[in-house]
């Protein structure tokens, strides 16, 4: 198996374990939101989830860009 294929499939593995724990704590804040709000608000508190998520990631994706741009490991592609 070649360099970049093991550095493909790593990060794969990676990938989709991040995305099963994602799928975890979805069910688990998503619970909690239903026993905060009751069930008769269901929707409602998964539209609160979902804009308290979104806000989250995006903070959190603004400082790992910073940080990544701060430290010369800026994913983003030379041109």
């Amino acid at each position: 198996m070649g360099k970049e294929a093991l550095k493909t499939m790593v990060t794969l593995a990676t990938t989709a374990f991040g995305l099963v724990a994602a799928l975890a704590w979805n069910g688990a804040i998503t619970g909690l939101f239903n026993k905060l709000f009751g069930e008769r608000s269901n929707l409602i508190s998964l539209f609160v989830y979902a804009v308290i998520v979104t806000i989250v990631a995006v903070l959190v994706t603004s400082k790992l860009g910073k940080l990544a741009e701060k430290v010369g490991a800026n994913p983003e592609p030379k041109k």
